[in-house]
């Protein structure tokens, strides 16, 4: 008794397709984005709390964007107002669209590999967000508000670390270690197609 032959997957035909779902899901993600980072805003809220509730008094989104209501001074400590910390999420959430592009194009349990991917991606985003709003209360504020964050110069260090990390390769890379983890058999059959 023979098997039927299975259909191995072409590299040429898996870059193609991926690419052609690029637009439809980053049109999805962009105009999804305030549900899809719904996750990301309970985490940066419940964090913030917990470990700056000092600096924040709180939290608001409008669409993509985290407010954080701070409780700085924009002058000196007897200034009248508050500072006030815009994030744009949608800079640290572009792989989303990336993966479930990538996902599509793979073919195989989709819902159940873009729920990992999801789940796995949340935490890397909420780092971005974090790191967004205390490199800009703590390095690129002015000194007088800088100062009454009351970061060391070595927790401004540490921030600038997490802010380019968080930025610069989480956002791409994350989402790309993600989908290797969950296709692990889409690439090995890719790759024994091209041999």
């Amino acid at each position: 008794m023979t098997r039927p032959a299975v259909a191995r997957p072409s590299l040429l035909r898996f870059v193609l397709v991926a690419l052609a779902w690029l637009p439809v899901t980053f049109v999805i993600w962009y105009f999804a984005a305030p549900l899809l980072l719904w996750p990301v805003r309970m985490l940066v809220t419940i964090i913030a709390s917990a470990g700056f509730g000092d600096l924040v008094r709180s939290i608001s989104a409008d669409g993509a964007t985290l407010s954080f209501l701070t409780t700085l001074k924009p002058g000196r400590i007897d200034t009248a107002g508050i500072v006030s910390v815009d994030v744009n999420m949608l800079l640290y959430a572009f792989g989303l669209p990336l993966f479930a592009a990538l996902t599509l194009a793979a073919g195989g349990r989709r819902v159940r590999a873009m729920a990992i991917g999801y789940v796995a991606l949340v935490p890397f985003m909420t780092w971005g967000v974090l790191a967004d709003f205390l490199k800009n209360i703590a390095i690129t504020s002015t000194p007088l508000i800088a100062s009454q964050a009351g970061f060391g110069a070595l927790q401004r260090e540490m921030i600038a670390f997490a802010y380019q990390f968080g930025s610069l390769i989480l956002p791409a890379v994350a989402p790309a270690i993600a989908w290797v983890l969950t296709h692990r058999h889409f690439l090995e059959q890719l790759r024994a197609s091209v041999r």
